[in-house]
This record gives structure tokens, sequence and C-alpha cells, in this order.
């Protein structure tokens, strides 16, 4: 029997493909957008009540009465535990239609940087720039492509409890353009590096782990790539590259 043939995939049909999965996508994530926010008002409610109890037991002083309020203060900080899993995994399920303009990645930075540039300070973190002048502008959602920026900045100030030393460098390579952030901190084993962008992976006490998930989401939204090198007591080097349209290269 001879075998069947196969209808040759065309740039149609693949382009169909995409949509349809694309599809599918929005439709679940406003499903789960749609579940984390029946969650959110219960939750809410529950933490309303949590403060009242905590109000109406706050001026007694019996032994059964303390213990009531170290339990009732339990459940508000799970209850704001909830919260704020709810609030990561509400942005990281979220369908995302962006608003792409041309911009100066450079510019686009140093903002970034002169927003964290106080706790930066507190934590005793060095912030040093190699930014490239003739760096191409790319196209980015410039809101978005902050929040991506300044999660992982965030997270390379946590690597380094005792302060440290951040290197942010850009540069042009062909038809895209790279950022590199290089941090000074306890830097990652193999395992932990091949797994801190999965869904809810972190090694932090109470972390989401949806922050550097949902990083990695905006930067492929953007046609990008983000990686990762790391070793343990050397610190850890985030690359992102982002493509370079043929258009704005000429400029």
């Amino acid at each position: 029997m001879p075998a069947p043939v196969q209808k040759p995939t065309t740039l149609d049909d693949s382009a169909a493909t995409v949509q349809r999965l694309m599809d599918q996508y929005t439709e679940i994530a406003r499903l789960a957008g749609g579940l984390a926010h029946e969650i959110k008002n219960p939750l809410s409610t529950i933490r309303l009540n949590m403060d009242l109890l905590a109000e109406d037991l706050g001026d007694a002083e019996s032994p059964v009465v303390r213990r009531s309020l170290k339990r009732v203060d339990v459940v508000r900080r799970e209850c704001q535990r909830l919260q704020l899993l709810l609030d990561d995994f509400l942005n990281f399920a979220k369908a995302r239609r962006l608003n792409l303009v041309p911009t100066d990645l450079n510019h686009q930075i140093e903002d970034v940087l002169e927003f964290f540039a106080p706790e930066a300070k507190g934590a005793g973190v060095e912030i040093v720039r190699y930014l490239d002048p003739e760096l191409p502008h790319v196209l980015l959602d410039r809101e978005a492509f902050r929040q991506a920026l300044l999660n992982l900045i965030i997270n390379a100030k946590q690597a380094m409890p005792d302060g440290g030393q951040l290197m942010v460098r850009t540069a042009a390579e062909q038809n895209l353009v790279a950022v590199y952030l290089i941090d000074t901190g306890i830097g990652m084993d193999e395992r932990t590096a091949l797994q801190m962008f999965e869904p809810f992976y972190t090694t932090k006490p109470g972390g989401s782990g949806l922050g550097l998930p949902t990083t990695q989401k905006i930067v492929e939204a953007h046609g990008g790539r983000i990686g990762v090198q790391s070793e343990v007591g050397r610190g850890t080097q985030i690359t992102i590259e982002l493509p370079v349209p043929a258009r704005l290269a000429k400029e």
C-alpha cells in the first residue's frame, strides 16, 4: 500500500498555525487571569477580616488572646504572600501586545539605572557603564522592556548581599545589539542556571519564581533571546540580544 502523500507546508499554513497557537495562548491567558482575579476577591475579604479581628483583640492581654493574635498575624502574612504571588502570576500570564517603537537602547538603560541608583547605593552596589555610543536603535515596547531590565538588575543586587559591582555594557554585533549585565555576586551552579527561567522555580525564600520567566517572555516577545553564564563565588553574566531591523540599521 503506497504511503499517503503529505501536502507540503506552505508559508500560509505556517502563519495559520502560528495564529492558531497565539489564539489558544491568548484564551488560556484570559482564563488564567480570570481565575486569579476570582481568587483575589475572597483573599481581599480574608485580609480585611483579619485586620478587623486584630483590632478587636489588640487591647487584650490574656495568654489566650496573645496566642490568637499570633495566629492572626500568620494568616495576614500568608494572605500578603498570596497577593504578591497572584500579582506576579497575572503579570506572567497576560498576553502581551507590544507597542514597538524605534528606541535608543542606551537611553532606556540609563533611565532604568538612574531610577535604581538610590537602591544600588543603599546596597553597596557600584554600577559601571560601558555603553556603545554607536549603538543602532531597536524596536522596543519601552514600558515592558523597562520592567524586564529592572527585574534583572534587582536580581543582580540580591545576588550581592554584601555589595559588589554591576557592569552594564552594550554592543552592536552584525544585525543585533547585545546588553550584558555582569555582577560580582554569589553566582549559581549549573543546575540553578539551567532552571532559573522556569516558572515558579526560585531559590529565594518567599519568592514567586515568576520574575525571571516574565523577563524571558518580554525579551522573546521582542524577537530577542536571553542567556546566562554563572560561576559559584565569581558572579553571573546575563546577555540579552535584540534584533536590529534593516531600516534602523541604516539610520
